[in-house]
């Protein structure tokens, strides 16, 4: 039998992470410590109050940046193998031009979470407008807009591990 799939979500933290996390779970306090930090989830339910809490972000850290054309929760988007939320590109020939559309799709399971958690995700793919790929100046860039970032990841993926052996936290999301 191979490792647990909570694993999964924590596979680029250190072993002794792993084993306090799934220490954690065992002892059935994951819930209890979340819930206390992030007591209830956000309300940005609607795709157009998820769009404007996405552009708010944009227009205070990154003004200058490329527009985003839109922003939606997803159904379709799996987890593990998709991550959290995508950023695309949707060119389309207008005429003599070629237009570039940045689109921003947030996986539905996140309907019901704590705000800070959909910030983090939403801040990570908004540093994608910027910087393509996971480096040192996407980092920055993240921790730029959230200077929690690295720790709501964290606590976010901690949640994703709680969820997939006790269920959701704050209400019955949509996936």
């Amino acid at each position: 039998m191979g490792q647990p799939k909570l694993f999964n979500y924590l596979s680029g933290y250190s072993p002794q992470v792993q084993q306090q996390v799934l220490a954690l779970l065992e002892s059935n306090q994951s819930g209890i410590w979340l819930q206390k930090k992030y007591p209830q989830a956000h309300e940005l339910v609607s795709e157009k109050a998820l769009y404007d809490y996405a552009q708010g972000i944009k227009n205070q850290y990154m003004r200058s940046s490329s527009p985003i054309s839109k922003v939606v929760y997803d159904d379709k988007i799996h987890i593990i193998n998709n991550a959290l939320g995508l950023h695309t590109y949707v060119s389309r020939v207008q005429g003599a031009k070629l237009k570039k559309k940045n689109e921003i799709r947030i996986s539905s399971l996140f309907r019901k979470v704590p705000e800070a958690f959909l910030r983090m995700i939403l801040v990570h793919e908004l540093a994608h407008l910027r910087e393509k790929e996971h480096d040192k100046a996407f980092y920055k860039l993240c921790c730029y807009m959230e200077p929690e970032y690295h720790q709501l990841e964290f606590d976010l993926r901690l949640y994703l591990c709680h969820r997939e052996r006790f269920g959701d936290l704050w209400g019955r999301s949509t996936d």
